[in-house]
């Protein structure tokens, strides 16, 4: 009963929120900050769904060009882990998110980049074309390495495009983590808290093309041992409410 009032709330609000920000990017279309400004209007909407959310990402975290990686949990993360989403930051998603009512308008227009994921050829000249216009225009790239949405099945196993676009643009990596949220509910009125959070920047400045699946491993451990403290706060903090 509570999801089905949830979403018959909701539902309005949401795509209120996408036509707000619609209107915005129309205004200034593919603006290096509209993916920005999508992602607080966004994430103010998580007490809607029963979240406290913790942001701990620095302010100025992408003052100079980074890849961004996070970790991909389900459909919260839309509402959640975009309050880590800063000046500069667009991300790369599948070219069909652009057929989504509403919200693939909203990202297409926003400037993020939409690649074809099962055309190789097309997705490697991408990174090189990404690379390029990150160094042009002073732009940061978020990615999710996993590549699909975890689901409960905890961190999945990382694809090396992030670490790919890292190297060839010549910019630090930052991991950046949320609490686990596969306990989340659209039924329930207190879903509790989320942290979120970044780790210490990755250089790659001395890293080639041969060392990107050990950077992927590596980047993998510090991410997942990230979550497993920040689930232990998040139970600490919900025990207390």
């Amino acid at each position: 009963m509570i999801a089905l009032l949830r979403i018959i709330f909701l539902v309005p609000v949401v795509i209120f929120a996408c036509l707000v920000g619609m209107l915005v990017c129309i205004f200034r279309p593919f603006n290096r900050n509209n993916t920005y400004a999508v992602a607080q209007i966004l994430a103010s909407m998580a007490p809607l769904f029963g979240v406290k959310l913790l942001d701990r990402v620095p302010k100025d975290l992408t003052d100079t060009p980074k890849v961004i990686v996070g970790n991909h949990q389900n459909t919260f993360d839309v509402v959640t882990i975009s309050a880590a989403v800063r000046p500069g930051v667009v991300s790369i998603g599948k070219k069909s998110l652009k057929w989504v009512p509403f919200f693939g308008q909203l990202y297409w227009l926003s400037g993020n980049i939409l690649i074809d994921r099962k055309n190789s050829t097309k997705a490697a000249g991408t990174i090189n074309s990404t690379a390029e216009k990150m160094r042009e225009d002073n732009l940061s790239i978020w990615m999710f390495p996993e590549g699909t949405r975890s689901i409960g099945r905890g961190l999945l196993p990382f694809k090396t495009g992030a670490f790919h676009t890292a190297i060839q643009a010549n910019v630090p990596i930052i991991p950046i983590v949320m609490s686990s949220t596969d306990s989340f509910r659209l039924n329930r009125w207190n879903n509790g808290y989320a942290i979120i959070e970044s780790l210490p920047m990755i250089d790659v400045s001395n890293a080639t093309k041969s060392d990107v699946r050990e950077l992927a491993k590596s980047t993998h451990e510090k991410m997942k041992q990230k979550i497993s403290e920040l689930d232990l706060e998040v139970a600490k903090l919900n025990s207390n409410k």
